[in-house]
């Protein structure tokens, strides 16, 4: 991070099952600078986890994350090289996927998606 303690934080990741571990761990040092509620960051782990989860296995190339301070808590941005728009999908109980964006729309205050000129960027904010 810059010295500016409300700076935003931008990474940018390989296209990998690692990345989601990475991610998290961006996310709570940045929650933790901030200093935002254990609820909050944790919260924000699972849906960075979701986000970045999905632009690796839906997308292609490497994997944009840029996490915000915002007035009442953090933005979270995962962009990929991948023009489909995420979709939430019916549950099917056999399956143990398909419940990202359920989850990501249940922990954040509000959630998107945006185009891109080289894809998408999918954005949540949480609040503290």
């Amino acid at each position: 991070m810059r010295n500016e303690p409300t700076a935003p934080v931008a990474v940018t990741l390989p296209a990998s099952a690692a990345s989601s571990a990475h991610a998290r761990q961006v996310v709570a040092d940045a929650a933790r600078a901030w200093e935002l509620s254990e609820d909050v960051a944790e919260d924000a782990a699972l849906v960075v986890t979701e986000l970045v989860s999905n632009s690796v296995d839906h997308a292609i190339g490497p994997v944009d994350l840029t996490v915000s301070r915002t007035a009442t808590g953090l933005r979270v941005e995962v962009g990929d090289r991948s023009p489909a728009q995420p979709r939430p999908q019916p549950v099917r109980v056999d399956s143990s996927r398909g419940r990202g964006l359920i989850i990501v729309a249940a922990l954040s205050a509000a959630w998107g998606t945006e185009p891109t000129p080289t894809g998408k960027v999918v954005w949540a904010e949480l609040s503290d």
